[in-house]
Order: C-alpha cells, then sequence, then structure tokens
C-alpha cells in the first residue's frame, strides 16, 4: 500500500480544524440521555468500504458517528501489509479525530475441517491483533463459522472454542479483545454459540451480537439474548433500525436494562446516495430507541 499523500493529510488537517470548532457550537454535543451510555458507531462494510480514511473520518464526524470498526480490504487501506510508519500515521490521524478506532473487522474462523486452514486462519488471526494495537483499536471482530457435513456438531464447536482461547490469550498480550460475530450457517443459533463460548473461557474472548433472524427462533429473543448476555463484549453489528421486521426497540430495551455502555456498529446493507445524511438518520432513530428504552 502506498503512504497517505500529503495533500489529503493537508485537507484532512484544514477539515479536522473546521470541524473541531464545529464541535464546540450548542448544536453539536452529545445527547445527555446517551451520552455516557451505548454509542452509535459505523462497519465499514458497504456504507464506508469506498471512502479512503481521512474522508471516513470526516463523514463519521458530520454524523457523529465517533467509533469505526474497519473492515478489511477496504479503501481506508488499513491492512496487515502496511509499513510501521504507515500504522503510525494511521493512528495520529485517528487519534486527531473526534472519530475512534473501535477494531479491525476480520473474516478469520476456526471451523475448518483441514487443520493447515485452521492454523493458518489462527496465525493470520495475531497478525490483525498486532494491527489493531498498532493503529490504536482495542480489538478484533472474528467468525465462528459453520458446522460441516459429516463433522458431529460437538467437534466442530469444541474446534472453534479452542482455536478462540489460543487468540483470545494472544491479544491479550497487546492489550486487544476478541469479538466473536455471532455469524454462521448453524453456528449462529444462539444455544450453539454459548456451547462455543462455554468452550472458549478465556476471558478476554467476547460476542459481538449480529442482529440475525436466528435470534427469534425457538425461546424468543429474550431468551436466546441471556444465554450468551454474561459474555456479551463492547461491539454489536446492527443494520438499518428502521427497515425490516428484526425488532430493534426490544433489542435495545434489553442492553439498557443490563446497563450496556459500549459500541453499537452500524453494518447497513442498503445504498443510500447520501450515506452521510442516511447515518445522521440513523442516529437519530438511535437516539429515539434509546429514549423509549429508558422509559420503561
Amino acid at each position: 500500500m502506498l503512504p497517505l499523500k500529503k495533500t489529503n493529510r493537508r485537507i484532512f488537517v484544514k477539515d479536522l480544524a473546521l470541524l473541531s470548532s464545529a464541535l464546540m457550537l450548542p448544536n453539536f454535543t452529545f445527547s445527555k440521555d446517551n451520552a455516557s451510555k451505548m454509542k452509535l458507531g459505523l462497519v465499514t462494510y458497504l456504507w464506508g468500504k469506498d471512502w479512503d480514511a481521512p474522508t471516513l473520518i470526516k463523514n463519521c464526524s458530520a454524523a457523529k458517528i465517533f467509533g469505526v470498526e474497519l473492515r478489511v480490504d477496504h479503501a481506508h487501506g488499513v491492512g496487515p501489509s502496511i509499513s510501521a510508519t504507515q500504522r503510525k500515521e494511521f493512528k495520529k490521524m485517528f487519534a486527531d479525530s473526534p472519530v475512534k478506532i473501535v477494531g479491525m473487522g476480520t473474516n478469520q474462523q476456526y471451523d475448518f475441517v483441514e487443520q493447515d486452514k485452521l492454523k493458518k486462519s489462527i496465525e493470520e488471526t495475531k497478525e490483525w491483533i498486532k494491527l489493531s494495537k498498532d493503529v490504536g483499536g482495542t480489538g478484533v471482530k472474528v467468525k465462528p463459522n459453520a458446522f460441516h457435513e459429516g463433522v458431529p456438531h460437538e467437534k466442530t464447536i469444541e474446534q472453534i472454542g479452542k482455536a478462540l482461547n489460543e487468540v483470545g490469550k494472544f491479544a491479550a498480550d497487546y492489550g486487544q479483545k476478541i469479538r466473536v460475530e455471532v455469524h454462521g450457517e448453524g453456528t449462529q443459533e444462539l444455544p450453539n454459540m454459548k456451547a462455543i463460548m462455554d468452550v472458549a473461557d478465556n476471558k478476554n474472548v467476547y460476542t459481538c451480537w449480529n442482529c440475525n433472524e436466528q435470534d427469534l427462533i425457538g425461546g424468543g429473543l429474550e431468551y436466546n439474548f441471556n444465554l450468551v448476555k454474561n459474555r456479551q463484549g463492547d461491539t454489536v453489528h446492527v443494520r438499518e433500525l428502521n427497515i425490516g421486521p428484526y425488532p430493534y426497540q426490544d433489542l435495545m430495551n434489553l442492553f439498557v436494562k443490563m446497563n450496556y455502555q459500549d459500541w453499537i456498529l452500524l453494518e447497513c446493507r442498503t445504498d443510500p446516495a447520501d450515506k452521510v445524511k442516511a447515518m445522521i438518520e440513523q442516529h437519530e432513530v438511535f437516539d429515539q430507541m434509546i429514549m423509549n428504552a429508558k422509559k420503561k
């Protein structure tokens, strides 16, 4: 990857100065209702995938989105191949802005039948952990990620859990967390996630709630939520809060009830022409849901 262009950095610094002034205005403040509670952030899944780092910071700041999970291979350019100098540049760029790097969103998984692929994924996870530390993140998102024909579920669950223990222990040495996205065919069902987390008993391994339709099966949302509630980490993935049948208000009620104070990250699926406007709209919906939840 190429170093950050000096011209882009000059423009970014200028924009940041203007933004800092804006942050002092009365209408550019956090709502006192959720300032110290849940925080709305962004996963660079679709809405941020084409933004370089300065643009990402500028657009998120405009929408009062002050945390980002950087998905792999996106235009922000943060990946394991960047140099030590580039890592310092990215860290400083975000540290000098209102926007925090929450961590890296990877596709590393540990369900492989082929043991060489499993070992490779574990070693690659360790490189993402080092990168997250270097750029100022606090953790790495991983996946379980599936069951395989002919392999007993119990065997796959044990393999995933043991792999998570290994990367969780490694991450702790770097001050990072392992965030296990509730994801994958079969593995995203909450009883199976609980079984995985029961094996992955390293205290540095957490779940990342992912708002799947499978959250509602069996005993329903609250029952499934409670299965992994005590392992819930500092990130949650949500889609558009005002689109589709998922009971987001009920979910926010559960998080407010448990006094959750961490990141709710937008991982949106639509493709609006004006994504900054769309993020602002999502923030308004989020704020209203938090207010509603607090009235319960």
